[in-house]
């Protein structure tokens, strides 16, 4: 019974050692998003931080700021959505696809 444990144990931690490992690596992966035919993008990395915004001169409309607004939000938020596939994806593999609340 012990010895089981013990094994156990192991296990769980060598999971937990993966995991921080691939935390880690996920937070240099990016993820990027486009709108408005690209005039905005915006890049995300795997701990979900916004790292580059670029808007192409032509979307910016002094009279149209609205516009604009909504070009950055369709992208970030696209952007983000991706991040979060590309975490929930890498991470169903190292758990074999368990659902592990708060993990990432």
């Amino acid at each position: 019974m012990m010895g089981n444990m013990n094994k156990m144990l192991k296990q769980v931690q060598k999971m937990q050692a993966e995991m921080m490992r691939l935390q880690e690596e996920l937070g240099n992966r990016t993820v990027e998003a486009t709108a408005g035919g690209g005039a905005v993008k915006a890049v995300v990395n795997g701990k979900q931080e916004l790292v580059a915004l670029e808007i192409k001169p032509e979307a910016v409309d002094p009279e149209d700021v609205e516009m604009l607004a909504d070009l950055i939000l369709t992208a970030v938020n696209s952007a983000l959505n991706q991040s979060r596939e590309m975490v929930t994806r890498e991470m169903g593999k190292l758990t074999g696809g368990l659902n592990l609340p708060g993990l990432f």
